[in-house]
């Protein structure tokens, strides 16, 4: 954000004689100015307003320099009313806090040079008007956007500002999602709408902070409103397995007035469950005397006909053999009958689309959004879907086997590949049986079909959308993610 001279020198002459000095040392360079010069007795009301974004920026720029390119996270806004910046602001207080360097710049202070010196660059953008891009993002799309650039090195993560009461909800941010895309840049995580500041997005976007920063234990910027639900049952669904244990547990809501458990309570296959974990016993927690612990998120594995709320969680064990937060209060610390704090956040961006077919690609605990649209397509009668699945073992991390083996023998998945990567002496990947299947995978997106993908970011869902990439092609690929035909929810 660069102001002109001649503002700088209007402002000197009511400032303060110190501010003024401290002003002159940061003048930026000078750009024609097209409108009257403002009055200097209303300049000395203002400026502090008018200043304060572009010292901040200044102070993390020069803050953030002695750290070096290949550190340091790029943090870029555009926004029209404040708001993304401010968000951005908060996003570089939580880096800050994890130890990690940062700078803000707003879009239209992006250079080709410094996208190629960048490793991690992190958007936050508004859409204006008709699809449009904010103010500070106009030189960003006039000079940037038309170039070809080579950004494999980069990793990106966007969080798109958005009101659904427009048509062209979060369209900029989706466009820039496709361009980084096409210059080779991966993502740090899916791009994250914000529906007119929705709280449970943002936390969705501070829990992706954490992970990237390794500091999850920040408290939420705002606390879900958690309800009382019961851990009804738990169980260890591999032991001796190779891998991490993974439990398949089961929540019952609060009660309602009668005392009956509430049946007014519901979600959508896709959806997710925030939960509030409590500190392990005996565990003591950095920071304040009684820090709110973050949330952490699980995709919910059944539907509200099925009369509870079922996840599939791993068991996370750290480096000093402590647990994980979530997964350590969910599978180890809380008892059989003991209330857990839980909150329903909707996710549109993976509710089960409309189509014929689905094809449903995913590994280890991913298998729970998609086992939730399965339920779905059962419950409505839509028997052409297709299974790609991928653990370590079968004899012992074939997880909800049951279920899977009656719906195909019931012909609701007449197509279903198994990638067991532990049990032959070559790794076997679900993105293996997508590619041997290529010529099938064709013909079903000729029929309309949709695809749902579910699991880790790194690693399986890179490779699911290279093979993709490989076999439909990038423009049939930008279609299918514009038409909600293709959707991910992976972590």
């Amino acid at each position: 954000m660069k102001f002109p001279k001649q503002l700088f020198s209007a402002g000197r002459l009511s400032l303060a004689s110190g501010v003024a000095g401290a002003l002159a040392l940061s003048q930026a360079a000078p750009r024609p100015l097209s409108v009257a010069l403002i009055a200097g007795s209303y300049l000395s009301l203002c400026w502090a307003s008018w200043i304060s974004p572009w010292l901040a920026e200044r102070r993390q720029q020069h803050s953030s320099d002695a750290a070096g390119h290949e550190e340091r996270i790029l943090i870029g806004y555009a926004s029209q009313t404040g708001f993304a910046f401010s968000l951005a602001q908060k996003t570089a207080e939580h880096l800050q806090q994890a130890g990690l360097p940062s700078q803000i710049l707003s879009l239209n202070q992006l250079t080709p040079a410094l996208l190629q010196q960048t490793r991690r660059l992190l958007l936050i953008v508004s859409t204006t008007g008709e699809g449009d891009a904010p103010d500070n993002a106009d030189q960003f799309c006039r000079k940037l956007l038309p170039q070809q650039l080579d950004l494999q090195h980069l990793q990106i993560g966007l969080l798109a500002l958005g009101d659904r009461h427009y048509s062209h909800y979060c369209a900029f941010g989706h466009q820039l999602a496709h361009w980084f895309a096409h210059r080779g840049a991966t993502p740090l995580c899916d791009l994250i709408e914000v529906d007119n500041g929705d709280e449970a997005a943002l936390r969705h976007w501070q829990h992706y902070l954490g992970q990237l920063s390794g500091h999850t234990e920040l408290a939420d910027w705002s606390t879900p409103d958690y309800q009382h639900w019961t851990l009804q049952q738990r169980q260890c669904l591999n032991p001796d397995s190779q891998g991490s244990p993974v439990f398949h547990l089961r929540l019952t809501p609060p009660a309602g007035e009668d005392g009956e458990a509430g049946d007014t309570i519901g979600w959508k296959a896709g959806d997710i469950a925030e939960i509030g974990p409590q500190p392990a016993p005996g565990l003591a927690i950095s920071g304040a005397d009684a820090p709110p612990l973050p949330h952490r998120e699980y995709s919910i594995s059944s539907l509200p006909g099925d009369g509870g709320l079922e996840l599939l969680v791993r068991q996370l064990q750290k480096d000093d053999g402590s647990l994980g937060l979530g997964s350590g209060w969910l599978t180890a610390y809380a008892e059989i009958g003991q209330t857990i704090q839980l909150r329903i956040r909707s996710n549109p961006q993976f509710h089960t689309p409309g189509a014929e077919r689905l094809i449903l690609i995913g590994n280890g605990t991913g298998l729970a959004g998609l086992r939730a649209h399965l339920k779905q397509r059962v419950a409505t009668g839509q028997r052409q879907n297709w299974l790609i699945f991928g653990e370590r073992q079968r004899s012992k991390d074939f997880f909800h086997q049951s279920d899977i083996l009656d719906w195909q023998a019931q012909g609701w998945l007449p197509e279903l590949d198994l990638c067991f990567s532990r049990d032959q002496a070559e790794r076997r990947y679900v993105q293996h049986a997508l590619r041997e299947r290529a010529a099938l995978l064709a013909d079903w997106m000729e029929q309309g079909a949709a695809i749902l993908v579910c699991g880790s970011l790194q690693g399986m869902a890179g490779e699911v959308h290279q093979t993709l990439l490989d076999v439909l092609g990038e423009d049939q690929l930008d279609q299918l993610s514009d038409q909600g035909r293709y959707l991910r929810d992976v972590y």
